[in-house]
């Protein structure tokens, strides 16, 4: 690695390989941006906005920029979490986003996200959209009540499963998950719990049958610590 390639990151100095973006440089000094859509494991998606920094002043998504010499990027600071809190009470408004009844309560990102950020109300109006579950499938549940559009699933079965089980249908506020079979529903799919896509979603959505409650509310992953603590959830020993 080039020793001039190094940027500022609150304070922090933070070096960068070639090709890196900000956040793949910042997960791999330790150093936590907030997120949903982002994982490493994949291409960057740009969806939720979350991780957007000031780069020399300038407001972009630290998923897709790539940092420069010398940069000064902000994340922490009041401006830019007022930002992220809106966009959160935003999801959390448009979706059902029950959290003392859901079984990803406490290993949900969205959820640990707007603790680390201090959410203390939807501020909204919410929208109770009328959603399906779909239970056909032998051993996963979908609730699509708790889609935050993340594209994490879609990415997953496309590019490692190489299936397309998952897709996006609709545009603007009508934009929804959906199933890729001719009925919509999971069952008639080859979807199985071996797919990357059964592993990925940052919520609720895909869930595995006859396992709920295992782990007890309270001993789980963002219980234990805040997501803030770890650089991102997949990133072992951070």
């Amino acid at each position: 690695m080039n020793q001039n390639n190094t940027f500022s990151l609150d304070g922090k100095t933070i070096p960068f390989s070639e090709g890196q973006t900000i956040i793949q440089a910042a997960i791999a000094a330790g150093e936590y941006i907030p997120h949903l859509c982002f994982n490493p494991e994949f291409k960057p998606h740009g969806s939720c906005k979350l991780c957007t920094v000031k780069a020399n002043g300038r407001q972009t998504a630290s998923c897709t920029q790539q940092p420069q010499p010398g940069m000064v990027v902000e994340s922490d600071t009041k401006e830019l979490n007022d930002e992220r809190r809106a966009l959160l009470q935003m999801l959390f408004v448009e979706g059902n986003h029950f959290c003392p009844s859901c079984e990803k309560s406490g290993n949900c990102q969205l959820q640990a996200t707007a603790y680390q950020l201090n959410m203390m109300s939807p501020h909204f109006d919410q929208f109770f959209p009328d959603r399906p579950v779909d239970a056909t499938h032998a051993e996963y549940l979908l609730d699509f009540n708790r889609c935050i559009l993340c594209s994490l699933c879609v990415r997953a079965s496309r590019d490692v499963d190489g299936k397309n089980v998952f897709a996006l249908s609709g545009r603007g506020i009508k934009s929804h998950l959906i199933v890729n079979a001719k009925s919509g529903n999971l069952l008639d799919t080859d979807f199985t719990g071996e797919d990357k896509a059964a592993h990925v979603c940052p919520v609720g959505v895909i869930l595995k049958k006859r396992v709920g409650f295992a782990i007890p509310i309270g001993q789980r992953t963002f219980d234990e610590h805040p997501i803030g603590a770890t650089p991102h959830p997949s990133v072992k020993g951070a």
